[in-house]
């Protein structure tokens, strides 16, 4: 398992629901969170390490003894959104480029956690921010969609080296072509239909 970087297509894929949690599952969520600490993450969405479901994982303290810190947010879904705030934002998929972008400040999410239980938070602050964005990933949206011309202007050479990256590695065959990439999504998501 590895994060992906963008211009990656699967960072565009709408994730599908999951339907069951089991031994794989669990496992998959446990190699999320070891390689979200690797990359001092606080949150890690299944698009990014290449997988098609709506899950992601997050710890808001970075620190992989805070276990209780751990969270995990299977086929969630914001049913409120309040207010306005603008902050800081980055992205392991994004690596080391950050950009302030605004989103409601409160939210209220509805999710399943690992062990099978509904759970409903109603969130602020840097989890609802860190919840919206991981979220967003689960819709094949990425924080610099929610840039303003201006900012995303200001990280243009950022990405277009992200880019460049992504096509030398595309050219050497790292990277599989965008048909191989759906066909695997697909594979990926009926094995969990």
């Amino acid at each position: 398992m590895q994060i992906v970087k963008f211009p990656h297509p699967t960072l565009r894929h709408i994730s599908k629901p999951l339907r069951r949690v089991d031994g794989g599952l669990k496992k998959m969520v446990r190699e999320m969170f070891d390689l979200m600490y690797e990359y001092e993450g606080i949150g890690l969405a299944a698009n990014q390490v290449d997988l098609p479901y709506r899950l992601f994982v997050m710890n808001l303290a970075c620190d992989p003894d805070a276990k209780d810190e751990e969270h995990v947010f299977i086929n969630p879904v914001i049913t409120s959104r309040k207010g306005s705030a603008e902050d800081r934002e980055g992205c392991l998929s994004f690596p080391a480029i950050y950009a302030p972008v605004t989103r409601p400040e409160k939210i209220v999410v509805n999710a399943y956690a690992l062990d099978g239980r509904e759970f409903t938070y109603a969130l602020d602050g840097l989890y609802a921010r860190a919840v919206q964005h991981e979220t967003d990933h689960l819709d094949g949206v990425v924080f610099i969609d929610r840039l303003s011309p201006a900012n995303r202007l200001a990280i243009k050479d950022d990405l277009a080296a992200l880019e460049r990256e992504f096509a030398m590695l595309r050219d050497r065959g790292h990277i599989l072509g965008d048909n191989s990439i759906a066909a695997r999504l697909a594979e990926l998501e009926a094995a969990r239909a």
